[in-house]
């Protein structure tokens, strides 16, 4: 059996920049532990899986380590694909997620746009143990999915040093996202998934579905711009839409070829 894939970097300007993803538009579902292994040989943080139903794509996404509930770099990356090598003529697709309902990505010129859920983390304390591990003062701290620290600005998130094996440790959150104000955007972040085998996702899309909703009430706005200070970078455009965000970006292609199963 031979597929055709795609690796895309997602939010990014140019190859090398963003946060790669492989993509497989399959003709039908392959076994789940058939994907897995595809996920561990392509050894990038998420490998899509899309196949087309009626009007609409069945998505699902795989590290190397596991099947996950969510991932925007990853459905930014397929919707890429979708739009420029399978149906051109659209502005519009709708992926359906077993974990996260119905997600929608439209295009506008260069821009894809990801209609995500809004998440409002709740307020946790914050524990010796987490200022321990990213090695700084946290002046607020939020759960949700993932454990989310607000620092004082952008120069701390950017020198952050982890310590990524005590963040394994940590009983709440499947990862770390830190923030803090911009200096040429709204605010920035990073965040770090070790327990899922990545010390640091270089852009985090469904990140911003936590990122977005406090920003916009700390800043009293709906339409901003964020950045993720990785060392491969990434710039987001950011919109609250009542219970639902936009995470706006561009991909770009940097490889396609077969896979000989």
């Amino acid at each position: 059996m031979n597929l055709a894939y795609y690796v895309v970097d997602a939010f990014a300007t140019k190859v090398f920049e963003g946060n790669p993803a492989a993509v497989f538009i399959l003709p039908e579902w392959l076994p789940k532990d058939l994907m897995q292994k595809i996920a561990i040989e392509n050894n990038l943080s998420e490998t899509a899986f899309a196949v087309k139903e009626t009007d609409s794509y069945s998505l699902r996404w795989f590290t190397p380590d596991r099947e996950i509930d969510l991932c925007g770099h990853a459905t930014l990356a397929t919707a890429f694909v979708l739009f420029h090598y399978y149906e051109p003529q659209r502005t519009s697709i709708v992926f359906q997620t077993k974990y996260s309902g119905q997600l929608r990505v439209t295009k506008e010129g260069g821009i894809l746009s990801l209609d995500f859920p809004a998440i409002r983390p709740e307020k946790t304390a914050i524990l010796p143990v987490y200022e321990e591990a990213i090695g700084a003062k946290i002046n607020e701290a939020y759960l949700a999915r993932d454990l989310f620290f607000v620092l004082d600005n952008e120069t701390q998130i950017q020198q952050l040093t982890p310590n990524f094996s005590f963040i394994k440790t940590f009983e709440q959150g499947v990862g770390v996202i830190v923030t803090a104000p911009g200096e040429t955007v709204d605010f920035v972040s990073r965040t770090f998934f070790p327990k899922l085998t990545i010390d640091e996702d270089p852009v985090c899309g469904s990140a911003h579905s936590n990122l977005i909703p406090y920003w916009s009430s700390r800043l009293n706005k709906t339409q901003m711009t964020a950045k993720q200070l990785s060392a491969r970078g990434g710039f987001l455009e950011c919109t609250l839409a009542d219970e639902r965000v936009i995470i706006g970006g561009k991909g770009v292609l940097y490889a396609k070829g077969t896979c000989f199963l």
